[in-house]
């Protein structure tokens, strides 16, 4: 029996692991930096930064509040003080500039989990998605956490949420922070591919949400040069998201990679031995054929 190449097979022969790997690297260098700045306190006394993910203050100067932890807590019906608004603006900003699925591959280290179950998944010839959720399973799990806000005057979603869970874990003792993370490891891995980043975490659909609308995109410029070998759709975790700029011939000439479930984790253009993907911002929206149709005709 043939064995099926690994996604990046050919662009590792052609330039190396490291570089047909870098965005990879890059991700986990900044998911456990991220992760060592509010560690470093309580073990070395540094205190960098204080808090968690939800809630934050930095250099004892910078306050940071999680958008998706404030909106819970306005439906709890708690009074916000106003640095902890301004906070949310802040990072509500800068996820409305880099995308806001970025949260979900740079930030969030359950991402970890995820990527290394699929990863496994692969490796034992797993086949098929296993037990499929539609998107709208995802919105009505992030309802229900508003709406439970509401009704209990908490923001009781954030006692069971993963990352918050692995944070407090981290600074307290992981508990029972391990069964939720090994639950989470065994359902994207026999239950259903990448069934918790991509369909159920109200976090991701919340962040996914902001994403519709950020101006860092990656984009299908060079998509002449596809040679349909489908290692970009293989490494994607959103592989739905690829096709619509990929594709010449549909009716969407943009080859920007619009939508917001998008994480940006630029894996597409670790893979692709054709440099077809890389990044830019959504207001270039020139058409990759068109281009690659003019340097054709220039003297």
């Amino acid at each position: 029996m043939k064995k099926l190449k690994m996604p990046g097979t050919d662009r590792i022969a052609r330039v190396g692991w490291l570089k047909a790997n870098e965005w990879l690297l890059l991700r986990r260098a900044s998911q456990l930096f991220i992760l060592g700045l509010f560690l470093i306190g309580p073990v070395a006394d540094i205190w960098i930064v204080k808090g968690n993910l939800a809630s934050s203050l930095t250099l004892d100067t910078l306050a940071l509040t999680d958008p998706y932890v404030l909106l819970q807590s306005l439906f709890a019906g708690h009074m916000m003080q106003a640095t902890a608004i301004i906070g949310a603006l802040i990072v509500l900003i800068f996820y409305l500039l880099v995308g806001g699925r970025v949260y979900c591959s740079w930030v969030c280290p359950i991402n970890i989990i995820t990527d290394t179950a699929n990863w496994l998944r692969k490796k034992l010839d797993i086949k098929g998605q296993g037990l499929r959720f539609s998107l709208k399973t995802g919105y009505w799990l992030l309802a229900m956490t508003l709406i439970l806000a509401f009704i209990t005057k908490t923001i009781a979603w954030e006692l069971v949420n993963p990352v918050s869970m692995v944070y407090r874990g981290i600074l307290y003792g992981m508990g029972s922070a391990w069964l939720m993370v090994l639950a989470i490891f065994m359902f994207d891995l026999f239950v259903s591919r990448r069934g918790w980043c991509s369909h159920l975490c109200p976090v991701g659909i919340f962040y996914g949400l902001l994403g519709s609308k950020s101006i860092l995109r990656i984009t299908a410029m060079n998509r002449e040069q596809c040679n349909d070998c489908m290692d970009c759709f293989s490494v994607c975790p959103e592989p739905q998201v690829i096709k619509p700029a990929l594709k010449i011939l549909t009716e969407d000439k943009n080859p920007l990679i619009q939508s917001g479930r998008c994480t940006n984790c630029a894996r597409c253009i670790d893979v692709c031995d054709q440099n077809v993907f890389s990044f830019t911002t959504r207001f270039n929206k020139q058409d990759g054929m068109h281009l690659h149709q003019q340097k054709e005709i220039m003297p």
